[in-house]
């Protein structure tokens, strides 16, 4: 993914929507699968975010600013954000 960001309306406890940056990182996954890539998505993070990510979207750390999203955190956030 080059660059996922919220809108500044949508930041903070007064957002008004819950869950974008989430359905936009499954919609990447989703398109990874389809392109033959199994799901996997890479991108880089800033660094005060590593661990937001890690908890709400089930990344893995790889190092420096890298942050992953294997087969397995893909499937779970296809299925929680797209009908099946």
């Amino acid at each position: 993914m080059h660059l996922v960001e919220s809108a500044p309306f949508n930041k903070g406890k007064s957002r008004m929507y819950a869950g974008v940056p989430g359905n936009l990182v499954a919609f990447a996954c989703k398109l990874s699968f389809q392109r033959g890539y199994e799901g996997n998505v890479s991108f880089f993070s800033k660094t005060q975010f590593v661990q937001h990510y890690i908890d709400s979207l089930g990344a893995m750390y790889v190092g420096g600013r890298i942050v992953i999203i294997d087969t397995i955190a893909a499937l779970k956030l296809i299925d929680k954000y797209f009908v099946k």
